[in-house]
């Protein structure tokens, strides 16, 4: 939901790519490893970024590193705001869970992880369903985004 983030685990990855570095994302290793164990068991598992055009640095990165959480396994799409602008989007970023679980992402307001929060409220988890049937649709998958 964030056109930028200032997550501690991507911040020397994130300046290594501003400064045209290579990179050998080992610092993304652990959760590539754990969509492809998901992945292999039939789980599937789909990314949805809600993304400002112009983009921001941060976003420009992200869909540079997003290449190999598809090839992980990850079904990812790109939803530009200003399509999704008769959504009620929530604040939060959020991973829906079997229909039925919702854990949402916490930030600091500099964008800095604030760890995870389950949310027990279906009133809640059952409008973040409905928010989601209605963007995901509406993304644009990677490959063809990526390619724009």
């Amino acid at each position: 939901m964030r056109d930028t983030y200032n997550v501690e685990s991507e911040r020397v990855p994130l300046a290594r790519w501003r400064e045209g570095e290579r990179d050998d994302f080992a610092w993304l290793e652990g959760w590539l490893d754990f969509i492809r164990g998901i992945a292999r068991s039939g789980v599937q598992v789909q990314r949805l970024r809600v993304v400002s055009e112009p983009h921001t640095e941060y976003t420009r990165w992200s869909i540079e590193v997003t290449r190999l959480n598809v090839a992980a396994g990850e079904d990812v799409r790109y939803l530009p705001r200003q399509h999704a602008e008769d959504i009620l989007l929530p604040d939060e970023d959020c991973w829906l869970v079997d229909e039925d679980g919702l854990i949402l992402s916490l930030f600091e307001p500099d964008g800095g992880s604030a760890g995870f929060a389950v949310e027990p409220d279906p009133r809640l988890t059952a409008h973040y369903r409905s928010v989601r049937d209605r963007a995901w649709p509406r993304g644009i998958p990677y490959s063809d985004y990526a390619g724009r």
